[in-house]
This record gives C-alpha cells, structure tokens and sequence, in this order.
C-alpha cells in the first residue's frame, strides 16, 4: 500500500531539513573563525568538516539523562527493542540514564539534535552531511564485520513479474524512492541514472516517494510501483524476518558500497562524557546480543572520520546540487 507522503521531487534536501528546524530553534551569534559549510553557530578551526567543541566551556552539556536515537529507516518500536542492550551498556559506562527516541523521519531527527533534545544518534548515509553541518553532529563509528568490511549497495528492484530487466526498461514507468534526504533512497539513484543511462525523473519515468525503505521494499512486491531505489542492507533484514520473499523481487541495478549508518555525538557534549559515549560503542559485546542477531553480517563498531569515509556522499551531493544551509 503505498503512503500518503509525497513532497515535490525537486524540492532540495536542504529545504526539506529546513522547513522541520525553523520552528523553536535559538541560533548562538555567529563566531568569527573558520566553517566551510558548518552553519554559523558551529567552529572548525582543525579543518575536518566537524563542529568543534565550543570554546566557552559554559556551553557544554552534561545531561541526567542521554537521548540515543537510530535511523528512521524501519520500524522504530522493533528497534528499541534491538538496541535495549546496547543502550544498557552505555547506561553502565556513562553512569547516566539513557532513553531510545523513535523518531519517524530523517527530518526530525536532525531537528532534534539542533534543538538540543538528542544527543546521540545513528544518521543514515544521506542525512549525515546534513546532521553534521545542520545539527553539529560529530560522526565516530560505523558498524563493520569482523575483517572491518562495511557499507551496502544502492540497488533498483522490480517485482520479477513487472518486464523490467534493465535500466533502460524504467522509461514511462514508476520509481519509488524514500525521501530527498536518503542517499541510497533518492541522491544516489537520482545521480546515477542520470549519468549512466540519461534517465531524468519526472521527463523519462514517474518518480513516487514512499517515506522509507521498507515501504519502497513492500511497495514492490505488492506491484504498488514499478520499481524502487533501496538499501540492499534493508532488503536483507526484512528477508531474514520474512516480512518479504526476497523470491518475487529481481535487481536491475546495484551501485558500489557506501558507508551504512554513522553513528555520533552532538558536538557540545561534555568531552569526558563524549569519550565514555565513544567507549560504549567500542567495548559493546556483540555476540549473543540482539544487535546482533538483527545485523547479521556486522560484529562490531569501527571508528570513522566524516571527511574521509563520506567524502563520495558529498561529491553525489555535489552532483544533484544538494545545498547544506540551514533554514
């Protein structure tokens, strides 16, 4: 069934993150140093494309109680129960309490951040630019197997019934992306196809937004669209739960891995805390967990750099002309 979410297929990322912070957000007065797309309220004198930590040690927080939130890309209520004993772990380590937020768009989730409400969290791969210049997020680690392999593919399935075999064969037919923000689920299939097969939504197919990978997922085994741009490591899960016979679907196209989810911190957490958060990710014990039981192929978190591991999310960014500016 398809969802009622649908916004304008050339509304910008930018503006759709924009529209969720105007509301009750206090802007800081601007400093005078460096910032490369950083919004106005954040510094980056090291130049690493992060918020640094205020200077003024007045503003940073040391909260009673710390908000994790994860991506919004399934079901928020069946992952609180996956990170129950992550977020014990971290409780133990902080010596804080520590609550799961089940946010239901990548748009409020940033929100949420800006505004001060949550301080840790998992971005997923296209939100993250957007969460670091936006929100001040301080991306740290990602998941990763054992031999520290990563990532996921962007993939185009079709149910195997529709006659699409290709590409080429999307020509006057519907593609179901997630929402203007996701990497795999819009910026990258809107820059792909444009560049390798000539294919522009809205002149050579019907774009269609679902709201997010499981919607586009079941909306193409149902024949609710012709096709849909996913995150492969979505499609797997949901097979694994046999909530899709995984059988009925065919892909026309995968791309090359991309970093999977960055997890980080806000970037006024009080540095102490900061580093007990970051241990928390690195010591979790994953065998036997429900993590792990959930993400099959990952055994641990490993530490990353926002320069360097979305380096190839910013330069799709670049291509579909995806401003960062706040609104």
């Amino acid at each position: 069934m398809r969802t009622g979410f649908r916004p304008s297929f050339r509304l910008l990322a930018a503006v759709v993150v924009g529209a969720a912070l105007s509301a009750g957000v206090t802007t800081a007065a601007a400093q005078d140093c460096p910032r490369g797309t950083l919004d106005k309220r954040f510094c980056d004198r090291d130049g690493d494309l992060v918020a640094d930590p205020p200077a003024d040690p007045k503003r940073l927080v040391d909260p009673p109680t710390l908000v994790f939130a994860y991506t919004p890309v399934e079901d928020p209520e069946v992952y609180r129960s996956v990170w129950d004993g992550f977020i014990q772990h971290m409780a133990r380590l902080t010596g804080k309490k520590v609550v799961f937020f089940a946010v239901q768009s990548n748009a409020a989730q940033i929100e949420a951040m800006r505004a001060g409400r949550l301080h840790i969290a998992g971005f997923n791969t296209g939100s993250n630019p957007l969460a670091v210049n936006c929100a001040g997020m301080v991306p740290f680690a990602m998941m990763a197997a054992k031999d520290g392999s990563f990532g996921y593919e962007m993939e185009i399935i079709t149910h195997v019934d529709s006659g699409i075999t290709r590409p080429a064969d999307l020509r006057g037919r519907t593609l179901a992306f997630t929402q203007p923000t996701s990497n795999s689920g819009f910026k990258a299939p809107s820059a792909l196809l444009k560049a390798e097969f000539g294919l522009v939504a809205e002149r050579d197919f019907k774009p269609a937004f679902s709201g997010k990978h499981d919607n586009s997922i079941l909306g193409a085994v149902n024949k609710d669209y012709d096709a849909a741009a996913i995150a492969n490591s979505v499609l797997v899960r949901m097979a694994a739960r046999k909530v899709v016979d995984a059988s009925k679907l065919r892909s026309i196209y995968k791309s090359q891995t991309f970093p999977t989810t960055g997890y980080g911190h806000v970037y006024n957490l009080k540095p102490e805390l900061a580093a007990k958060v970051k241990e928390a990710f690195f010591s979790f014990p994953w065998e036997g967990s429900k993590l792990k039981a959930e993400f099959k192929k990952e055994d641990k978190f490993v530490p990353i750099t926002y320069q360097r591991h979305w380096a190839v999310i910013r330069k799709i960014d670049a291509a579909n002309n995806v401003s960062y500016a706040c609104k």
